[in-house]
């Protein structure tokens, strides 16, 4: 069972490690924190000296999912724009020999939780590669919808134009989706 808890520089090392080839690098969107392969350095220049690239204080939460073995998993939180009802999650990575056992999914759901409970937002959204097939479906399992396809949106990942598309939930869909899943 995965708990979460803040980020820690600790962590820079094994998140670094999952991200061990340029596909994941690419699909995680590794571009936006440094050059591959990452380094634990630029992970932890980029989460805590430079607050994630977002201009406002105290905007950007990183994350990390933990059991009894260590860190599973990691994603990051941030407002959109400063607007504190709307929260956006990136940067999700599970540990790779975890991976296709769940992990995603509880990382997932206890950061939806931690987003409608804690931080009391109306609305979380997350954007994914068309092509991230995994990815797109873990996040539909957990309730998030399609919003929007992002038809100008695209990024070149394995010599390919990949479209993104953009995913939502809000509390009253989070909430009926717990009620389905006992």
């Amino acid at each position: 069972m995965l708990r979460l808890r803040p980020y820690k520089p600790c962590d820079a090392g094994k998140v670094a490690s999952w991200i061990d080839n340029e596909r994941t690098y690419q699909l995680w969107g590794g571009k936006l924190i440094g050059d591959y392969p990452l380094t634990a350095e630029a992970i932890n220049k980029k989460y805590l000296q430079e607050n994630g690239g977002c201009e406002e204080e105290d905007n950007f939460y990183p994350m990390s999912a933990f059991d009894e073995d260590g860190i599973a998993g990691s994603l990051i939180m941030r407002y959109i724009k400063g607007d504190n009802r709307i929260l956006r999650f990136g940067w999700v990575v599970v540990d790779g020999s975890r991976r296709g056992k769940g992990y995603g999914k509880e990382l997932i759901r206890l950061a939806q939780q931690y987003a409608f409970t804690v931080l009391k937002v109306d609305t979380v959204t997350i954007g994914v590669y068309e092509c991230n097939t995994s990815a797109y479906k873990c996040y539909l399992a957990c309730g998030f919808r399609a919003s929007t396809v992002c038809e100008d949106s695209f990024v070149e990942i394995d010599g390919k134009n990949e479209r993104i598309v953009e995913l939502e939930i809000s509390k009253d869909e989070w909430l009926r989706t717990l009620g389905e899943n006992k």
